[in-house]
């Protein structure tokens, strides 16, 4: 494969198109040797392209926690940059890059990739079928944020971004809960373009292997049987016999079972908290490129080029397949009855790769008493080692008719309107019979993570019951296209949902209590009143010694199996409604 570097200079050589090159207000061309660009040189570049071709745009969506604003390049060889009013008969990429400003070849590519579009007139025609979306940065944060040691494992650029953003937090832990501007701009932005195809540009970290690009594909089982089997079968296969042949063979990414990759690969589950897991809900085929962190900068930007021209070439020989492909995951959502989550993976289900690998050893360490892991790069080897691909739910809900949610969740509803949810504010109070939940139990992180405690194996009982609503509170119909995204988020059990993620935690609080010494003259008319009370307060104590031994735990059983006890403790606020003319 000519080398990319070489063709740009060239082009910015003999191309009368490229002229502006020299007049960049960066006064700096980058896709040179070891040094990525700068936030400022960056969108310098694409605003040059806006200036000197129509078919691209360079336009603002939103803001960041940073202050600046949240680009994207637009290339529309129908020189409309609106999303809204793409032609969507046109097959849509949206490619991301810098979410971890200290991983930069996407960024430094894409302005590559973006010149090459724009001025081969061997690519040119690519622009007839394929509408492009680049975010030149994402984490514009973090990439101000540049320095030279946060990186301690990878080989180049001379400087580069740091992970967390100016909140310190890791972007691609935020798509689902939306915490920073930069997630509210993106999730805006995401749901204009509505992309058919999406890119996330990375770098990765782990083993050593030969391998300059590796590859997660958007988890398959978790998107559905059609869509799942297009991007398995299709789609990744053409990806990857594409990339050999230009010189980049890539092999899924290197997420081994063990320590090594001896021991076998399996798939990534990205779950909805990451780029490519949100894109999923909204049936976008999502792509992960992590080059290998031990390659030069140049050969991974190189890599990340290739991917990008390999993948747009795909699209524009099939973009009338992929356009029809989405338009059908979205009609079978519609008509979707269940829905599957808490995946985990198949251990039982395997195949096996060609991988190629080094031996490895370990040998006592320089530093302190244990041993170290080496890659002896003198005795690569090429073998067959299992691959782990399969992921089985470990609970499907049936899909309601209709959530409610109350309009006192304001951060809820913020997330939803983000997302292009279709809601209607009820007119009236109103007491409706709906099903409900209740959190019977959780476990809740010691640490925080990404600002919140997150909760995990939830598990809830469900009544139908009658509850009060008011005037304005939210109807939302699961009969439209972000009908996955209402159930990932909205049923308390999913991973990834707004309970796990801490938005309903102050229903986990008792507010009303009682004095023992008052209480007692209540209980005892509780039992002597209530038969089935007094058997249950019976059994309870001879069935725990704790409860027998302490007389206060014995009137606050009493009390929390009482009238008096709060019916809202620990009843999420979020109800299903199976039967929506119930709701009207």
């Amino acid at each position: 494969m000519t080398n990319i570097f070489q063709r740009v200079s060239l082009f910015c050589s003999i191309s009368i198109h490229l002229t502006y090159c020299l007049q960049s207000r960066a006064q700096h061309i980058p896709f040179a040797g070891n040094r990525s660009v700068t936030w400022e040189e960056c969108i310098d570049q694409y605003r040059n392209l806006d200036e000197n071709f129509e078919d691209a745009k360079l336009i603002e969506c939103g803001s960041t926690d940073v202050g600046k604003p949240l680009h994207l390049f637009i290339l529309n060889r129908d020189r409309i940059f609106y999303p809204e009013l793409f032609d969507r008969s046109k097959t849509v990429i949206l490619i991301n890059n810098g979410i971890h400003p200290g991983e930069p070849d996407g960024v430094d590519a894409s302005i590559i990739f973006a010149r090459e579009l724009l001025t081969d007139k061997n690519l040119q025609s690519l622009l007839d079928s394929v509408i492009f979306c680049i975010v030149p940065i994402y984490n514009v944060d973090g990439a101000l944020n540049r320095g030279k040691h946060s990186r301690a494992n990878q080989n180049g650029p001379e400087e580069y971004g740091f992970r967390g953003n100016a909140r310190n937090l890791d972007l691609n832990r935020d798509f689902i809960k939306c915490d920073s501007e930069n997630a509210k701009s993106f999730t805006a932005l995401f749901q204009k373009v509505k992309p058919h195809l999406f890119v996330d540009t990375h770098v990765s970290n782990g083993a050593d292997y030969p391998y300059t690009m590796t590859l997660i594909t958007t988890q398959t089982d978790k998107l559905g049987v059609r869509l799942g089997n297009f991007a398995r079968q299709e789609i990744e296969p053409a990806l990857f016999a594409a990339m050999k042949s230009v010189g980049y063979e890539m092999c899924p990414y290197v997420h081994t079972m063990g320590r090594t990759p001896q021991s076998g690969l399996l798939d990534f589950l990205e779950t909805p908290r990451f780029a490519s897991g949100y894109a999923a809900l909204f049936n976008t085929i999502g792509f992960i490129t992590e080059t290998h962190m031990l390659k030069p900068f140049s050969a991974r930007v190189e890599s990340t080029y290739a991917f990008l021209l390999q993948l747009a070439k795909y699209a524009d020989e099939h973009s009338d397949s992929i356009v029809a492909m989405k338009k059908l995951a979205d009609n079978d959502i519609l008509h979707q009855k269940k829905l599957p989550f808490n995946f985990e993976l198949d251990t039982t289900t395997k195949s096996t790769i060609q991988f190629q690998g080094y031996d490895a050893k370990f040998t006592a360490s320089d530093v302190g008493t244990g041993n170290r892991l080496t890659y002896d790069h003198n005795a690569p080897w090429t073998k067959q080692i299992p691959l782990y691909r399969k992921f089985q739910p470990k609970m499907e809900i049936e899909i309601p008719e209709a959530y409610i949610v109350p309009q006192a969740w304001t951060e809820v509803i913020e997330r939803l309107k983000c997302n292009d949810v279709s809601m209607k504010r009820l007119e009236k109070d109103t007491i409706l019979r709906c099903g409900t939940y209740y959190i019977e139990e959780y476990e809740t992180e010691n640490a925080p993570y990404e600002g919140h405690y997150l909760h995990s194996e939830i598990k809830v009982s469900y009544f139908e019951k009658e509850i009060a609503f008011y005037a304005g509170d939210y109807f939302i119909s699961t009969n439209q296209t972000t009908r996955r995204y209402l159930c990932e988020v909205l049923e308390p059990q999913s991973p990834d949902g707004f309970f796990a993620w801490n938005f309903f935690d102050s229903i986990l609080q008792q507010k009303e209590w009682f004095s023992d010494y008052v209480f007692e003259d209540i209980a005892a008319e509780l039992l002597k009143t209530d038969l089935e009370l007094k058997k249950e307060f019976e059994k309870a104590m001879m069935t725990n010694p704790e409860l027998k031994e302490n007389h206060w735990n014995q009137l606050y059983w009493i009390y929390k199996h009482s009238p008096y006890f709060e019916d809202s403790m620990n009843r999420y606020p979020v109800v299903r409604i199976d039967k929506v003319k119930e709701a009207k």
